[in-house]
């Protein structure tokens, strides 16, 4: 995976869960050989998988790397299942009962940090099992919580935003929680060897688990189920991430033991990195998790809020205005509470909010931002569908000239963009102008221009400063394509509607 650097001490220290703030180290100068502790734990490495260094111009870290050509179907690791990190939630010993009442307290969207407790646990064990793994993990993350409060600033999206200062805000209550928690701990029972952890330290841990962790399938259950289990994979966690990868895990039952397999999913050449696909992600998730934008990301979407000013203000610049975006009539209003874009059931995705709340740590600071557009009830554009299904239906509905026609139609019929025109060309149309103007009011909200972001980048700025422009580029240019994508639609229904008309 892409990885930053690090830095700690030997195992005859006790180990300071602190995080330093230095990119491109591991937690030791010199840690142990990861690749021969897992075949002395029994697990399996190809010998043409070697960790490497991988640098370019903006990204930095270790990767896997063949050191030789390798057959496509080739077994490249194997881990037996006693070597994946995993949070084991039955309370043993009085440091373990500590552990597992910290961690019912982390929210389930927010499950790094509770295999992150783990991590903490195992990295201020002396003589840990997992000292060879955790000694080789970086010392910090580029994911933007521990971004300064002007990069934060720089990613210039709003509902990124909004999600970096909730995770800072739970660092720093989740921080008060755990001192409160071990400030009556008995030293035998400290389930961190009686080191202090603060708001740094726990956004370390959950940063290395949310870059690093894979949700596979845990043992057998006595129903014959199984269930998703968040782990750490030494080793396999260092493949690095593409949408078209050459490797892919697989889990195999070996005599009731699970084994965590990469297999080469297609033949890979001398000097390739093994990759691995992380999954369909938008940018703002592999930044929040990963540390990392991934260049013209087909899975990449943008936020907007859905609110009648808006729609009517897009209406009117595309020149297609209607009064039914403002006061929809009631069979219109009755679809959009079934589409959960107003009522009660409609879905509320970003709080409002008119600036990133103030705090003391290093990796957030006060700042004012500009929310208006992306409030209240969201609907997205971008990703496979380009136009998401509730925003497309509406703008049919509230665009239509009556409900007759409408009716003619079911809501997935609506919400498709590939029923071309269901509700005539000159609807389509409409609706079509409208999201491109939606699109430019959106573009136009960025304070800064692509030509001026890219100007920037090239002027020796800091690597966190390269990933907010890198971010707020691929959104400027993702709502770019969106529009250029439309017109083109545009330009055809028109072209078909004349030739219509002529006939």
């Amino acid at each position: 995976m892409a990885v930053s650097k690090i830095v700690l001490s030997s195992l005859i220290h006790i180990r300071p869960i602190t995080c330093a703030a230095s990119y491109h180290t591991r937690l030791v100068p010199h840690p142990p050989d990861l690749v021969k502790w897992i075949k002395k734990e029994g697990g399996f490495v190809h010998q043409a998988v070697k960790i490497f260094p991988q640098e370019d111009n903006e990204t930095y870290g270790l990767g896997l790397v063949a050191s030789q050509d390798i057959p496509k179907g080739s077994l490249l690791i194997a881990l037996p299942d006693h070597i994946p990190l995993k949070f084991e939630s039955d309370a043993g010993d009085g440091a373990d009962s500590v552990l597992v009442d910290l961690a019912s307290q982390v929210p389930e969207e927010l499950w790094a940090m509770k295999l992150g407790l783990k991590l903490l646990q195992e990295r201020a064990r002396l003589g840990s099992f997992w000292w060879p793994y955790i000694s080789n993990l970086p010392e910090t993350y580029s994911v933007p919580i521990f971004f300064q409060g002007e990069d934060i600033k720089n990613l210039q999206y709003v509902p990124l935003l909004y999600q970096v200062n909730k995770r800072c805000r739970f660092l720093l209550d989740f921080d008060q929680e755990v001192r409160r928690a071990l400030a009556s701990v008995k030293p035998n029972d400290h389930p961190f060897g009686g080191q202090e952890l603060n708001a740094s330290s726990l956004g370390w841990a959950m940063s290395a688990v949310s870059s690093r962790a894979f949700r596979l399938h845990g043992k057998k259950l006595a129903a014959g189920t199984r269930n998703e289990v968040p782990m750490m994979l030494p080793l396999i966690d260092m493949c690095n991430h593409s949408f078209n990868p050459n490797a892919q895990i697989i889990q195999e039952e070996d005599d009731s033991q699970l084994l965590i397999k990469v297999v080469a999913e297609t033949e890979i050449k001398q000097n390739d990195s093994l990759l691995l696909n992380y999954g369909c992600l938008s940018n703002d998730l592999f930044l929040l998790d990963y540390g990392f934008v991934m260049p013209s990301n087909p899975y990449d979407t943008i936020e907007l809020k859905y609110e009648g000013a808006l729609m009517d203000a897009a209406s009117m610049a595309a020149g297609v205005s209607s009064p039914n975006f403002f006061s929809p009539a009631a069979w219109q209003h009755q679809i959009l509470s079934q589409l959960n874009l107003v009522g009660e059931t409609a879905i509320v995705k970003v709080s409002a909010y008119s600036h990133l709340a103030s705090a003391t740590s290093s990796f957030i600071e006060a700042m004012n931002i500009t929310s208006d557009l992306f409030n209240s009830q969201q609907v997205s554009l971008g990703g496979p569908d380009l136009v998401e299904g509730r925003l497309l239906a509406a703008l049919r509905v509230l665009l239509a000239s009556d409900s007759e026609t409408v009716q003619k139609h079911d809501l997935n019929t609506l919400q498709s963009l590939s029923a071309e025109a269901p509700l005539g060309i000159t609807n389509e149309v409409a609706v079509f102008r409208t999201i491109i103007a939606l699109c430019a009011i959106a573009l136009e909200h960025f304070p800064t221009k692509i030509m001026e972001d890219e100007s920037l980048r090239k002027q020796g700025v800091s690597a966190s400063t390269v990933l907010a422009i890198q971010f707020r580029i691929q959104k400027k240019t993702l709502i770019i394509d969106i529009m250029r994508n439309l017109s083109k639609r545009v330009k055809l229904l028109s072209s078909k509607e004349t030739t219509a008309t002529q006939g």
